[in-house]
């Protein structure tokens, strides 16, 4: 692993983890075409790498903190107070249960579908195929939240719904922001109170994979081999490149559908599918 694959997954980890773009099938396709024109097997599997695209998660992690740092606090605040009167009737202590509940299903859902994740890693032509169904799911979504009136904040069914699309986003091509998104579109939420739930819980997740991940499945004797100054700057840019991918894509989902993203991952996953198929 060279300083320019960590900067460059950087870039598209901070970008693609809170576009409804599939970040997972974007690391995928990343670390693949570089082996193609690094002239490396595909099959070859490197700790390293998993390593890197645990940190790269890790940064998006920290940007999410740092972006929803205000509500975090009160969402927790109100979880404490509840707990000490007893009374869960605040809405940001409902919306804490329902990321603690999603988190849950989530878990519930994405631990069996573990074995799987870990083997499309290397055939990224299938994720291609998961990325096409992901922009179907995403214009399809957006074609029916224009049948009903949108509500603004999360609820019960809302919660469920959208914690099993993330632990369906645990297979690469599935993108987590988009399912949720969607899955809060299906349900009826507007666009932005999808989003920011979304962000919300994948915080709980993206912890979970970054902190126990590495303990389980990485040597740790091992871990002082990689190339830690890559490994950090990647882990850098995609913090950076995350927290300004959240203001802007909240900024946008204000005034825009995402029907564009809809129609990059049909065209990208088509390309992505084709490419490796036939290499």
């Amino acid at each position: 692993m060279d300083l320019l694959q960590s900067v460059l997954m950087g870039i598209i980890q901070g970008l693609s983890e809170f576009l409804p773009i599939s970040s997972s099938a974007h690391l995928v396709f990343t670390s693949n075409f570089y082996k193609v024109f690094k002239g490396i097997e595909i099959v070859q599997e490197s700790n390293q790498e998993v390593f890197l695209d645990i940190m790269l998660h890790l940064g998006t992690l920290i940007a999410v903190l740092i972006y929803f740092r205000k509500e975090i606090l009160q969402i927790i605040k109100a979880l404490i107070n509840g707990i000490k009167t007893k009374d869960f009737h605040s809405r940001d202590c409902k919306i804490g249960l329902y990321i603690i509940l999603g988190t849950i299903i989530t878990i519930g859902i994405a631990f069996p579908l573990c074995p799987i994740a870990e083997k499309l890693v290397f055939c990224p032509e299938i994720v291609g195929c998961l990325l096409i169904l992901t922009g179907c799911i995403l214009l399809l979504s957006e074609f029916l939240s224009k049948r009903q009136v949108a509500k603004k904040d999360i609820g019960l069914l809302s919660s469920i719904i959208i914690g099993c699309a993330q632990g369906l986003a645990s297979l690469p091509g599935f993108s987590r922001s988009g399912l949720t998104i969607a899955a809060g579109l299906f349900s009826g939420c507007d666009r932005t109170t999808a989003a920011k739930y979304s962000f919300l819980l994948s915080i709980p997740i993206i912890f979970g994979a970054s902190m126990v991940y590495p303990l389980i499945k990485i040597d740790m004797n091992e871990i002082i081999t990689y190339n830690h100054t890559a490994i950090l700057l990647g882990t850098i840019v995609s913090t950076i490149v995350g927290y300004l991918c959240i203001k802007y894509f909240m900024q946008f989902l204000s005034k825009f559908s995402l029907r564009i993203f809809g129609y990059y991952c049909l065209i990208t996953g088509i390309i992505t599918a084709i490419f490796f198929s036939v290499i």
